[in-house]
């Protein structure tokens, strides 16, 4: 009875705005993933970069140059991982020391706002960092994978299993990008759930931002345009 008196403090509006930031997250990440024909996005774009790379890489001697493409995706994993650790560290103990959460409730509203209330709207954010870091970890252990079923390839591209070999690492490779950008979708949504604190109308308007932010990366910005090469 308890957690359904405190969420009945909720207003309906602050869960619709919940709903919608959630629901967003999905929605945004599987237009990303799965975009039309005639407007590919970045994710998707260079997941073909990434086949042609294990392509070039069969017959690319020393390989030295390939091993530090891998190891610096896997840090830029780890070094993620890591952050949304401490960031979903930051948060609970942020839940579990009311004393700021008091002087942030009489910041923002002249009213009496009840502190579990301000705790209910910071769980969102440590949800989606908890995402972003599970994201993260398992994105650089399937880096690890390819690192291995690179090592694996042939040095000779007469060798039959070279290409195919090479294929499997690629696919590897690809699956490992969509968690890391997984990962960091779901910190821009953390960063937006944060407006919540400030009210529903607040969390409708960071979601809209962090929506536009998105797309604008996937599919209108200077990079993507470099590139399709136009």
């Amino acid at each position: 009875m308890q957690i359904l008196d405190q969420m009945s403090l909720l207003s309906p509006l602050d869960w619709v705005a919940a709903a919608i930031i959630v629901t967003s997250c999905y929605l945004i990440g599987w237009w990303i993933e799965h975009p039309t024909a005639s407007r590919p996005s970045v994710t998707v774009l260079m997941s073909e970069r990434r086949r042609d790379w294990m392509k070039v890489f069969v017959t690319r001697d020393p390989r030295i140059f390939d091993s530090q493409i891998v190891g610096g995706l896997r840090q830029g994993t780890a070094f993620f991982a890591s952050t949304c650790l401490l960031a979903v560290g930051g948060v609970l103990a942020l839940i579990g020391n009311t004393e700021p959460l008091r002087g942030v409730a009489a910041e923002v509203s002249d009213m009496a706002v009840p502190v579990v209330l301000f705790q209910m709207k910071l769980s969102l954010v440590a949800l989606f960092l908890t995402n972003a870091f599970l994201k993260f970890v398992w994105a650089n252990r399937i880096f690890g994978y390819c690192a291995v079923m690179m090592a694996a390839v042939p040095n000779d591209p007469d060798d039959p299993i070279a290409y195919p070999r090479a294929a499997q690492a690629a696919e590897l490779n690809i699956r490992a990008a969509i968690n890391f950008n997984r990962g960091l979708r779901a910190m821009y949504f953390a960063l937006g759930a944060l407006a919540w604190l400030l009210g529903p109308e607040a969390l409708l308007l960071s979601t809209v931002v962090v929506l536009f932010l998105l797309w604008t990366r996937e599919f209108a910005s200077l990079p993507r345009r470099i590139i399709v090469g136009k």
